[in-house]
């Protein structure tokens, strides 16, 4: 396939941003709610290699709001079946997907070579990890997290450490309020165009700052942090 044709409509993007994201890595660290929407948007914008990372499969539950899942993918791995959409996508992008979890023996292996990470992992704790392993290995961060109407994003860079500024390393994230479709999909997108101007060397960027959305009134907030 023609990719001058294939990406005719990124006119955002001059070619040669189009192909230096062909030659970017990015990794989605979750394959969920946040990471099946990151996982797609990353494949259609070009980015050349994404790996994704993830050690659970789909249930029933995850029908409602994860875009990956389909009642023919339950139990089915998240990282595969993110995989093999991305090759449906564009068979041109390498595909790598890593079935574990997050830990600090893992860590290395997941986030070697990254030109950027997205967090889309659903626990303070392993967030707050990905943000000591991504300054050890200097890989800027995009951190989202989603609960009902609200969601936030920011992008962390080695030495920042806003999540800690944020969370206590026995925080934990509440379920009450549950995540419905679109919710992920608002912060996955922000995300991603925050991850894309990472890689492209943009300077208008969430560093240091917070986004948080709050879909029910449509307030949309940034705070230094």
């Amino acid at each position: 396939m023609e990719l001058k044709k294939r990406y005719s409509r990124n006119r955002i993007f001059s070619g040669e941003q189009q192909d230096e994201l062909g030659g970017k890595r990015a990794a989605v660290i979750g394959c969920g709610g946040l990471g099946g929407y990151a996982v797609e948007m990353l494949a259609r914008a070009g980015v050349g290699h994404i790996r994704v990372c993830d050690r659970d499969v789909f249930d029933e539950t995850n029908l409602n709001r994860q875009l990956l899942c389909t009642e023919a993918m339950l139990g089915k791995g998240k990282a595969e079946t993110a995989a093999e959409r991305i090759k449906a996508v564009n068979s041109a992008i390498e595909a790598e997907a890593l079935c574990c979890n997050l830990d600090e023996e893992s860590a290395d292996e997941i986030l070697s070579g990254c030109d950027v990470v997205i967090d889309a992992l659903d626990n303070v704790r392993d967030k707050l990890l990905l943000q000591k392993k991504c300054r050890e290995k200097e890989i800027p961060m995009i951190h989202g997290a989603v609960g009902g109407w609200f969601g936030q994003v920011t992008t962390i860079f080695p030495g920042n450490d806003t999540l800690s500024l944020i969370y206590s390393h026995d925080a934990e994230v509440s379920q009450e309020l549950g995540n419905p479709s679109f919710s992920p999909a608002m912060v996955a997108a922000v995300q991603v165009s925050e991850a894309i101007k990472v890689m492209l060397g943009s300077d208008d960027m969430l560093m240091r700052k917070m986004l948080f959305i709050d879909l029910m009134t449509n307030d949309f907030q940034i705070v230094e942090v």
